[in-house]
């Protein structure tokens, strides 16, 4: 497996590292300095927060394709300014300036919304901890956030993964080492809130400096051109939007749910066991994170055999790596549940196991709509309509009428149905078009079935 690691790889192993370093530091320092409701006020903060992949709405993946197909006919020359063909220039420079302003302007409709969203629900509980002020300032550092990372999208699309990765590690790096004096300092809500604008404030300065020459050239070469982005952009992310509302409601909705069925404390115990499962899928997505950029470049190119190839090798190393932490997860609770008080915050043995098992079924889902994504198309909208309605009911009934043991069973359960039907999807769409045209190379059909 190490043989086929290089720049990019390692740059965001690092950063992927550096995320993972931040959960564990989460789950193990938020217990130690907050009580359990303060617990559960915290991780009902980095959920409601996630209402910006609403806003989002596939608008950073689309951000990546559209970077990437201009940039497939152009280079970094060694100043970092970009060359080639005049025409992807302009159209690059063009769609940059694009990206900057929406943005801005997701991000200033966002703010009062999620704001909005966060009182409503954080309300419905009598108040026993200060949360108000820190969650204000706490969505105000998210958009900030939101807006770098979209620069950042932009600039993997133009194959520099390895330079935006270093970038993200740094921010990272800053957020972690905010967050650690701040909780020993006693900031209690403020410590998230406090890491939060300074890693947003670092990645703004990273970003001016990384890719001034590259903005430089961009803003030149897409003087006096005009293009209408929005035909282009609107269509796909109309499709993209109701996945990745869908995406919200079945990953992000729990523990807001937990918070208005058992309060603050299950809350807490439920958001810091999502946490630790979304550290091993972070991980794991590090092989196909990588691949994506290379991936629509290949399409570009009309490159298939070595596309396939990239993406079903990637997508092997991402399922072993995350095999192998949950058996890492697994082992640790069995040998010191009982003996650790750490353990206790955590969700019981069945909903940790419902759990990872729809985590594990999701990284397959996730590089499945990679690779059809990459052709500028969003086949799973009607899949993740229908797998978001489920789980809300499913979710829903089970808060209502089950122990919370089960709440994660229609999660799981989705995937039992619903994985099947994304696979047929796969095939077929990967045989139409396009992709049924002839491979000159023969060995591609090892890799034509799953």
């Amino acid at each position: 497996m190490l043989k086929h690691f290089n720049k990019a790889h390692i740059f965001t192993a690092i950063n992927q590292l550096l995320r993972a370093l931040f959960i564990v530091l989460i789950i193990v320092l938020v217990p130690l300095f907050l009580d359990k409701t303060e617990q559960g006020y915290w991780f009902s903060f980095m959920s409601l927060s996630a209402l910006m992949i609403i806003v989002d709405s596939g608008f950073s993946m689309i951000i990546l394709q559209f970077a990437a197909h201009e940039f497939a006919f152009l280079h970094f020359n060694s100043v970092g300014k970009i060359e080639g063909d005049e025409h992807y220039l302009k159209r690059l420079g063009s769609f940059y300036f694009f990206c900057l302003k929406w943005s801005a302007g997701a991000a200033a409709v966002a703010l009062p919304l999620i704001a909005g969203v966060g009182i409503l629900v954080m309300s419905s509980r009598p108040a026993e901890t200060d949360w108000m002020t820190p969650w204000l300032l706490y969505v105000v550092g998210s958009t900030f956030t939101f807006i770098n990372s979209s620069q950042l999208y932009f600039f993997e699309g133009c194959d520099s993964v390895p330079k935006t990765q270093k970038i993200r590690a740094i921010v990272n790096i800053v957020m972690i080492t905010v967050l650690c004096i701040s909780l020993l300092s006693g900031l209690k809500l403020y410590s998230l809130t406090t890491s939060v604008l300074a890693s947003s404030l670092m990645g703004f300065v990273l970003i001016r400096r990384g890719f001034g020459p590259t903005i430089s050239s961009l803003y030149a070469n897409a003087k006096g051109f005009s293009h209408s982005w929005i035909k282009e952009f609107l269509p796909l992310l109309g499709r993209y939007s109701l996945s990745w509302a869908s995406g919200y409601l079945i990953f992000q909705m729990y523990t807001p749910l937990m918070f208005h069925f058992y309060g603050p404390v299950e809350a807490g115990k439920m958001g810091i066991s999502i946490t630790l499962w979304t550290g091993v899928l972070t991980l794991s997505n590090v092989w196909l994170y990588v691949a994506t950029p290379k991936m629509n470049i290949h399409i570009s190119q009309k490159k298939w055999f070595e596309l396939d190839q990239i993406f079903f090798k990637s997508l092997a190393f991402s399922a072993i790596t995350f095999i192998t932490g949950m058996v890492i997860v697994f082992l640790f609770f069995e040998i010191f549940r009982g003996h650790l008080a750490l353990v206790d915050r955590f969700l019981s043995p069945v909903s940790m196991l419902l759990l990872a098992g729809g985590w594990g079924l999701q990284l397959i889902v996730n590089g499945l709509a990679i690779y059809l994504r990459a052709h500028k198309e969003e086949p799973l909208v009607v899949p993740s309509v229908i797998t978001a309605g489920y789980v809300i009911i499913t979710t829903y009934l089970a808060a209502r009428y089950l122990s919370p043991d089960y709440f994660f069973l229609g999660f799981f359960s989705s995937y039992l149905w619903g994985l099947p039907l994304i696979i047929s999807i796969f095939k077929e769409k990967r045989k139409k078009g396009h992709l049924n045209e002839q491979r000159c190379n023969p060995a591609y059909h090892s890799y034509s079935d799953l």
